[in-house]
């Protein structure tokens, strides 16, 4: 008898043990700030795409000492009226970032050797930051650089080239660039290039010329990954059916869900899954969500209905006029709600048709006017992940999101380099002469 109470009383307490070690799991589960403090202690949140450099340049003239970014921008106005800048140190610290593509971008009317000055001058002002945070900051060349930064508790700092248009048709200032740091170059940016188009132009060589297809075999060689992002439909096409590693797309979001030529298309989204790449989601409101689209669009024709330079618009020379009808309209026309919500949305639909190994993060922050509600600056990253927490994603799934999936596919780019180096020397293609051996 008493061994069978011994018995019983010991099962009792088994089970009450397996229930509060229970309950102790899903309280630990529904801890979301503290799952993803576990998550980003072990992978680095990996960020595609950042426009502070340009930012520095236009506001500061390029100066890293005129603005103290350990300090808290959010609410310093900017220079001439601008808003305050959407990063700073302080700020990367407390959303726990990991690593940042810092974006040497240069406008398009930049042509030929300006361009590629630029380009270099951009990439020296990121090098400079680097050095003058070095407390937080360090330059990183490769996957395994980014985990050692990580794990020392630094940001690792990379560089990204935002438009083909800045190597000047050169596959030698493509090669310099590289070797100044560069891992990623976007093919184009808002214009078409002499070689490949761009997503917000009008087609003129639909997809790649012979020399755009050199141009990313030069890239698969150098291990310097191809950027997808600003092109357009059928250049997204060309690059997957030619090239040697996967594919990265730094800051674009869904065309499922927010109709812009910016953004990627399902079909797309499979064959990019099927090439191992991946795309990193942007934040800006007009790539997120429909509605902001077509009333920026409204918007927009509505300012060049009244003022349009130098000889159209209604109140043509009646800057007054034309700023009451402009605040009138948006009166009557209140801009669209976006919130960090629409971003997670656009995560959701990659991960359901690419598969969560092909979906990132690419904020455009500081090259974009604003950002959801709630994800407005590079703070919020933790809230993002917290909403796809509460939507059921897993501690491993946001490990891939957060950073995982970038790393994988920087050392792919990287190994398929190590391979073609062995039988493939430097390009000598030029625009005009392609197929130059």
């Amino acid at each position: 008898m008493t061994s069978r109470r011994t018995a019983i009383w010991s099962l009792g307490t088994l089970l009450l043990g397996a229930s509060v070690l229970a309950g102790h799991a899903v309280a630990a589960d529904n801890d979301y700030e503290a799952r993803v403090a576990r998550v980003l202690a072990e992978t680095p949140l990996i960020d595609g795409h950042n426009d502070l450099p340009w930012e520095l340049r236009a506001r500061y003239h390029g100066s890293v000492a005129a603005v103290d970014l350990n300090v808290d921008q959010s609410h310093t106005p900017g220079p001439d009226g601008a808003g305050p800048l959407m990063t700073d140190l302080a700020r990367m610290r407390a959303g726990r970032m990991g690593a940042q593509f810092w974006s040497v971008w240069v406008p398009v009317d930049l042509k030929g050797p300006d361009a590629v000055q630029a380009t270099f001058e951009q990439i020296d002002l990121v090098k400079r930051m680097a050095a003058r945070y070095s407390t937080v900051l360090e330059m990183a060349y490769t996957a395994a650089d980014i985990r050692r930064i990580h794990h020392a508790g630094r940001v690792a700092s990379l560089i990204g080239v935002e438009g083909g248009h800045q190597i000047d048709n050169s596959l030698a200032m493509l090669r310099q660039m590289y070797d100044a740091g560069a891992r990623y170059m976007t093919l184009t940016h808002s214009s078409n290039t002499a070689w490949a188009d761009s997503a917000t132009d009008n087609p003129a060589h639909h997809g790649l010329t012979p020399f755009g297809v050199q141009v990313v075999a030069e890239m698969n060689r150098l291990g310097m990954m191809v950027d997808l992002s600003h092109v357009s439909e059928e250049t997204m096409r060309a690059v997957l059916a030619n090239t040697a590693a996967p594919v990265f797309y730094s800051h674009s979001s869904a065309r499922a869900l927010a109709d812009h030529p910016r953004n990627v298309p399902d079909d797309v989204l499979r064959l990019v899954a099927a090439n191992g790449g991946v795309v990193m989601v942007n934040f800006f409101p007009a790539y997120v969500s429909d509605a902001y689209n077509h009333w920026s669009a409204d918007r927009a024709a509505e300012q060049t209905r009244y003022n349009s330079p130098p000889l159209m618009g209604l109140y043509i020379g009646q800057p007054e006029r034309a700023k009451a009808a402009l605040e009138a309209w948006d009166k009557a026309h209140p801009k669209p709600v976006v919130t960090l919500a629409a971003v997670a949305d656009h995560i959701d639909h990659i991960r359901q048709v690419a598969g969560v190994d092909h979906v990132g993060l690419g904020s455009d922050f500081d090259g974009i006017p604003e950002g959801p509600v709630g994800l407005d600056g590079v703070d919020k990253y933790p809230a993002l992940l917290i909403e796809l927490m509460r939507r059921g994603w897993s501690d491993a799934d946001i490990g891939k999101l957060a950073g995982g999936n970038a790393l994988r596919v920087l050392a792919a780019t990287e190994k398929v380099a190590a391979k073609l180096r062995e039988t493939h020397s430097a390009s000598e293609a030029t625009v005009d002469a392609p197929a130059h051996p």
